[in-house]
């Protein structure tokens, strides 16, 4: 199964990014992006691909030791970027970075230590895709009306191992599928 782990925001703060969208969506060019739906919105923190499912017990189990071992700590949503000369619009993240990305390094280590092939491993960049493109494209305006976007902080309590369903029908614009899988609360005792 296709998996990651990753942090949801709270509702409060996807209506929050549910509203920005929103405005977004009314600049020009903006039905030639695909953009992502509130069910896919979360920031992945370890992204593990196909994971044989011989392999999910012994990760779902470290990654229940990396979020015990991690205390909760405070998250907002702030401001914009892009990967890929525009190919994908990001909100970005304020709060206790840190610890964000301790959780992250976490959680990519659990992955490796549990036999699940990782590849390169590089520096953790706190984003939550909000629309992609198939090709370069401008977004200078989305990125500007992103930087003055700040969400409400909100605490994140859980790390939550997610399955992705890639779309299969064919049909223009449909997304992908996600699933929790598991939930860990973090700080726990254990």
């Amino acid at each position: 199964m296709r998996l990651f782990a990753a942090v949801l925001p709270s509702e409060g703060v996807t209506a929050e990014l549910a509203a920005e969208v929103a405005e977004l969506r009314k600049l020009p060019g903006a039905d030639g992006l695909r953009w992502t739906g509130r069910p896919g919105w979360h920031f992945t923190l370890a992204f593990y691909g196909e994971v044989d499912d011989d392999l999910v017990p012994d990760l779902s189990a470290r990654l229940e030791r990396a979020a015990h071992r991690t205390a909760p700590f405070p998250l907002a949503m702030r401001g914009g970027g892009q990967f890929g000369k525009g190919r994908a619009l990001w909100a970005g993240a304020e709060g206790d970075l840190p610890a964000l990305r301790l959780l992250a390094d976490r959680a990519d280590a659990a992955a490796r230590k549990a036999g699940v092939p990782m590849g390169e491993h590089r520096r953790y960049k706190a984003h939550l895709t909000v629309a992609r493109s198939r090709d370069d494209i401008d977004v200078r305006p989305y990125l500007e009306a992103l930087r003055s976007f700040t969400s409400r902080t909100w605490t994140v309590d859980e790390l939550v191992l997610v399955r992705s369903d890639l779309p299969r029908s064919g049909v223009p614009g449909e997304q992908p599928r996600y699933e929790a899988v598991a939930r860990w609360p973090l700080g726990a005792a254990g």
